[in-house]
């Protein structure tokens, strides 16, 4: 689903558009609630690493009984742009005829930002983890 595509480090710097025509209407699930090896129960990382959001249609009521919080409260909590009204099948036939590209959110009325050209960036470095990591038990698991 959209939580796990938006933290999903393999997208990290890129804006995402969401074809589905309802995005939101489940929620967020528990951000803080871990899996049995200490990882994000319901995430692929521990935020969002999109740079901004793109959808048609956004829903702000949710129902799911696991959810917690809606998605525009958590976009707004790590400080990730969304906007919707946009035709994002349109944008994907776009990308699927011309390749990836790069892109921006303008706000009217706003100074326009500065093209990112997240390539120019060490992505993976931004996305890795600074020390290592131990999962499981086990000698294989053990400190060398």
């Amino acid at each position: 689903g959209y939580t796990e595509s938006l933290t999903d480090p393999s997208y990290r710097g890129q804006l995402m558009a969401l074809t589905f025509p309802m995005i939101g209407n489940y929620g967020i699930p528990d951000l803080d609630e871990k899996d049995e090896l200490g990882m994000p129960a319901h995430f692929e990382s521990d935020h969002i690493q999109v740079a901004a959001l793109i959808v048609q249609d956004y829903s702000e009521s949710f129902s799911h009984w696991q959810a917690k919080v809606s998605l525009g409260d958590w976009l707004r909590k790590e400080g990730v742009p969304g906007i919707c009204g946009i035709d994002t099948r349109l944008i994907t036939k776009k990308i699927r005829s011309k390749g990836a590209m790069l892109g921006k959110i303008v706000i009217e009325g706003q100074e326009e930002p500065e093209w990112e050209d997240p390539n120019k960036r060490n992505l993976v470095a931004e996305v890795s983890t600074k020390e290592i990591m131990r999962f499981g038990q086990g000698p294989e698991h053990q400190d060398q």
